[in-house]
Parts: C-alpha cells; structure tokens; sequence
C-alpha cells in the first residue's frame, strides 16, 4: 500500500531486498548392508554396577543424562564415578553451575577423592563450557546442572525452555563432534519427571534416574532410554557417610530382617534387566470408621492395586470396604512388572485373614476374571529362589493360568481361614 492504514506515516514501512534462495545438494542415502556396523567405543566407570546400566561402559560421544530427586545423590554418584574415571587414566571435567569449586572439594574429601585429578570449573556459561572443553579435550564432561546454566544469547533466565533446549543442543554438537562424553544432571519435577521440555529426553542418547527411599541408604540407578544397550537395567547402591557403596547381592540386602512369621508379607522374585532381585511385599489391612478408607501404597502402581483389592473381593469373597489397605515394597525398590500382582493380592488377604503365610514366594498377573496368568523370566526368578533356599513358591505352572482362588487356597487363605 505504501502507507499505513492506520495513521497514515510511510516510515513504519521498511523495504527489503529479495534473497536468493540456495538450494541444498542432495544427501547421500546408504543401503543398510553397506552401512558399517562398527562396535561402539566404551570407556569403563570403574563402577561395575553402573558399566551394567550403561551396557557396558560410557561410549564416547554420547550424551547420558541423570535424573533423580534432590538430595539422592546424583552429584555425589558422578563426582565418584569420576574419581573411578581419572584413576583409569581417562580425563574428566566437572562443570557445576549450582555449586561452588570449594563446595564440590570439600565433598571429594569426605568421599576421599581429594587427591584424584579431576578437573572443576564454575560457570553458568555453556558456551564458556563448550570453549574450554573443544580446548582441554577431556574424555567425559559433566554438566550440573542443565536447568541452571544457559545461553547469553536468550534473554530468559536458566531454566526456561528456550534456554534448556539451546544449551542442550549445544552440549549434544559438542559430543558428537569431538567424541567427548557428556553427562547433564537434570531436575525432576514434583510428579518425578524431568523438568524442562521433554524433546530433551528425545536429544539425549540415554536417560538414567536415581531413585532412592529417604529413610533408608538404598538407592537404585535404573536405565529408562538407552540407544547403546538395553534398557530397565539397575544398579545398586549402598549410601553411606563416606559415599556410595556398590550392593553386590540386593536380594540379601532386602530379605534382611525378613519376618516370615507374621501375616502380609510375601518375596517377590523381581527381573530388573539380566538381574533377578527378590524383594519383600508388605500389606496391612487395618479397620477403619472413616466413610472413605485410605489407601497408602508405595512402590507398585496404585492402580493395579485397586484392581488386585476389587478382583479379591469380587472372586476372593475378601470384604474391605470398611478397612485400611496399606502396601509397601521394602528397600524402597519400584516394581513395574504385572508380575507383582499375585504376591500384591496374598500380601492384602494374608494381613486381612491374620493368617501368616510362611516363608513363601510368588508371582504372576491377576486378571479382571479372577484368573493368575504367568510373566516371562521365569527361569531366572527360580534360579534367584534357588540360591536363596526359598522353595515355598505359588505362581502359574507349564505356562497354563490358574485361578485366584486356587492360588489362595494354596496359600491357607480360604474362606474360613478368618
């Protein structure tokens, strides 16, 4: 129009010359039986346990990032798979933005690192980071934390979306340029997910969480995403006042101070991985006067719980509409396999009938119908049993499904049991 419309001036009006667009050059596409198939160059943590989360070690070039609530120990689990690192003859820099260089020292001597050469550097910059790291070239590069480090080039503080995503793409172009390793510590949020926008779970190469019961030194690293190894894989760790300890056996660890005796507790042979773990399931049924019942239950989901609580009273004849159900995994450990189910649901009728079940063991994915179906890995969690000398066990046989009821009447917890 050559003025604008509105009040009439012809300044707002900036001319602009057209460009010239510049094609690309096509990209060169490969069959997959000509691509190489090279095997991934590792570098080991010196942590057996996190080498077995990992697939084996650290690959060069990749980008891990670690989440975990806080206070878990991320920190301290990095700062002491860097002291594993450096004694390996592999160099490692430690870029913290949320701490000082005296603060991350004072912590390398309560773990007894201070005589490990690890290289520290203080700075929010990522690009200052990035400078120095295409200078020293060290071998790994850890970034605590990617949420309080950012970019000057955006005008929104650390922590914003914009500036996670840029700092981490920038990260990224540094891995995968100079095959340096890069580690980035991540925040979670309140429901214990990843702060941040979630493409930055996409960019990484893998994703590692640390979890961990407050109460107890127990901490378990599980691998969710992980494009050099398989995934599910945990590792196991003892939090101590000198550092983290690696648990060589877990099932022992958890079945300590096992009372087989007393109602509602049943083992659970769980597969995390390549590992089979037994682990303790506690429940407590408890009468209640309250109209709506609590239901508190920590490490299995909760709504398989309350499918397990309505399949035993519509199949099991079990009445709990007046009573408290309480269930917990002991150790802090999270089972996801449906596999839980049974042991969930003997645990529940056991402490409801106040009828002991023994030292017993059992697993199997408790149908709407009332029927116990079986889950993979069941050689595994045998040989675990085995070694254990728990040979009390109820689960599904021959790959045939039984039913609830039956499972229940194996275990003593019939109807007239009460």
């Amino acid at each position: 129009m050559g003025f604008c419309p509105q009040c009439g001036a012809s300044e707002p009006l900036v001319e602009i010359a057209t460009q010239n667009i510049i094609k690309s050059k096509p990209a060169i596409a490969v069959s997959v039986a000509d691509a190489t198939t090279e095997v991934a160059d590792r570098v080991s943590t010196g942590w057996a346990e996190i080498d077995r989360v990992l697939g084996g070690g650290l690959v060069k070039g990749s980008v891990v990032l670690l989440g975990g609530e806080p206070g878990v120990g991320k920190s301290t689990l990095l700062l002491q798979m860097a002291g594993g690192m450096v004694r390996r003859d592999a160099r490692v820099l430690i870029a913290t933005a949320e701490e000082s260089i005296q603060q991350v020292a004072m912590r390398a001597r309560r773990l007894g690192l201070e005589d490990e050469k690890v290289e520290l550097v203080a700075d929010d910059n990522v690009d200052a980071v990035v400078a120095l790291a295409e200078q020293s070239r060290p071998d790994v590069v850890v970034v605590d934390s990617i949420q309080t480090v950012g970019v000057p080039e955006i005008a929104s503080a650390p922590g914003g979306v914009a500036q996670v995503r840029e700092s981490a793409s920038r990260l990224i172009r540094l891995a995968k340029t100079s095959g340096t390793a890069v580690i980035v510590v991540g925040h979670v949020t309140k429901e214990g997910g990843l702060a941040g926008p979630k493409i930055l779970e996409h960019m990484v190469d893998v994703v590692l969480y640390l979890e961990g019961d407050p109460d107890r030194g127990l901490r378990v690293l599980r691998s969710n995403k992980n494009r050099f190894g398989a995934t599910h894989m945990s590792g196991m760790f003892d939090m101590r006042s000198d550092g983290l300890v690696e648990v060589d056996d877990p099932s022992k660890l958890f079945l300590q101070g096992w009372e087989s005796d007393v109602p509602g507790t049943v083992v659970y042979p769980a597969v995390e991985g390549r590992r089979s773990v037994l682990v303790e399931i506690q429940a407590l049924v408890a009468p209640t006067s309250q109209t709506m019942p609590r239901r508190s239950i920590r490490g299995v989901d909760p709504a398989r719980v309350n499918q397990i609580i309505a399949v035993l009273q519509r199949h099991g004849g079990l009445q709990t509409q007046d009573q408290e159900i309480y269930v917990n995994v002991v150790g802090g450990w999270r089972l996801d396999e449906p596999g839980s189910d049974l042991p969930v649901a003997l645990a529940i009728a056991s402490s409801a009938m106040n009828v002991p079940l023994g030292r017993l063991a059992a697993w199997g994915e408790v149908g709407l119908a009332g029927e116990v179906r079986g889950i993979p890995f069941e050689a595994r969690r045998v040989e675990e049993l085995n070694r254990m000398g728990l040979t009390y066990r109820i689960a599904p046989g021959g790959g045939e499904p039984m039913r609830l009821v039956d499972a229940l009447g194996q275990a003593g917890l019939n109807s007239d049991s009460k």
